[in-house]
């Protein structure tokens, strides 16, 4: 995930159970990242994936498939892992890649071979999450590991480990 400004990159370490921050001097010049600090969630799971923020980067969002679970968390300092606190879950299945729409009202995520739509009545809040619908990329990935939009929300891209290329 990489902050709306660009100044900020953040990545899921499954490894290491944690959300890795670092700072890039250059906006969305990765070349240019410097390691800030990382946040633990294996208290929640040992096993995760995903890694998205709300718009102001007030929330942090974290998927991971030990549990088959999205976590959520709050942070005193916006898009700052280090002040992060453990809210609320919802549990899908094996969630993977995950993105929300510009507005937190779209949730979408990866699981075996299907994007997966959720409905947010308030943005953002786990807690308001509603089934929507599914899609299947399995004639494109076998094994997706990542969803993202354009900003209109007009295309979906999907990246895997089977294909070796963006879909």
């Amino acid at each position: 995930y990489i902050s709306p400004d660009g100044t900020k990159l953040f990545f899921a370490g499954n490894v290491g159970d944690d959300i890795n921050e670092y700072t890039l001097s250059t906006p969305f010049d990765v070349s240019t990242g410097v390691f800030v600090d990382s946040f633990s969630v294996a208290a929640q799971d040992t096993a995760i994936r995903g890694v998205a923020f709300n718009t102001d980067g007030s929330k942090m969002f974290v998927s991971g498939t030990q549990n088959s679970k999205v976590y959520e968390y709050a942070l005193s300092t916006n898009f700052d892992v280090s002040t992060a606190t453990y809210t609320q879950m919802m549990a899908p299945a094996s969630p993977y890649g995950l993105h929300f729409s510009p507005d937190g009202t779209h949730m979408y995520f990866i699981s075996t071979t299907n994007v997966y739509e959720f409905a947010l009545s308030t943005g953002f809040d786990l807690s308001t999450t509603s089934y929507v619908r599914s899609f299947s990329v399995a004639s494109q990935e076998s094994i997706p590991i990542a969803v993202t939009f354009n900003p209109t929300g007009t295309k979906m891209f999907v990246s895997g480990a089977s294909g070796g290329d963006v879909n």
